[in-house]
Parts: C-alpha cells; structure tokens; sequence
C-alpha cells in the first residue's frame, strides 16, 4: 500500500493551501482517513478525519471552521483544504490509512 501526499509550500499568513493524498494498494473506499501533522520539537496532533463514505467529518479545536476534509473514492484521494493559515499551522503534514502513512509533505506559513 501507498500514500502519497502533495500541495505543500510556502504561504503567507491567511493564505490557502490543499494538500492531496493519493491512495493505491488497499480498498481505500472501505476506510476511513486522517490527516496529522506534526511540528518540529512538537507531539504529533490529529487534524481531521473523515469516514470512509465521506459522511462524518473530525477536527482538531485548532483548525475547526478553517481547514476542511473531503475524499473523492472514485480517484482514492483524500484531501485537506486549508483557509486562513496561521504561522502557528507551520508543520509537516501526514496522510494517514489503515496502518499506513504517507511521507509527509511540509507546509510553512510565514510572511
């Protein structure tokens, strides 16, 4: 199975970024995903998850009313759009399957 994450960079504060994770080798509509992140000299934190039809949404406090999930199953991508990013948002971002992660791609917000 793979991950592959893609549409990080550099934004400036209250830029938008979306970040795309393409899935291959498991049935990615039978699962739910999740995007994590993590900073540097941080604890990785869970940002959001979606279900595996797409129905039932999670967010972190917070990125809750900025960032949104989404998954299209008919092309095994699962998505992350990011409104309003804040220095703070400054991490490298994982796509997470059933027991698999992706290599992470890095978003840094910084004027």
């Amino acid at each position: 199975a793979q991950l592959v994450e893609s549409g990080g960079g550099l934004v400036q504060p209250g830029g938008s970024l979306r970040l795309s994770c393409a899935a291959s080798g498991f049935n990615f509509s039978n699962y739910a995903m999740s995007w994590y992140r993590q900073a540097p000299g941080k604890e990785r934190e869970l940002v959001a998850v979606i279900s595996s039809r797409g129905v039932s949404t999670h967010y972190a406090n917070s990125v809750k009313g900025r960032f949104t999930i989404s998954r299209d199953n008919a092309k095994n991508t699962v998505y992350l759009q990011m409104n309003s990013l804040k220095p703070e948002d400054t991490a490298k971002y994982y796509c997470i399957g059933p027991g698999y992660w992706g290599q992470g791609t890095q978003v840094t917000v910084s004027s």
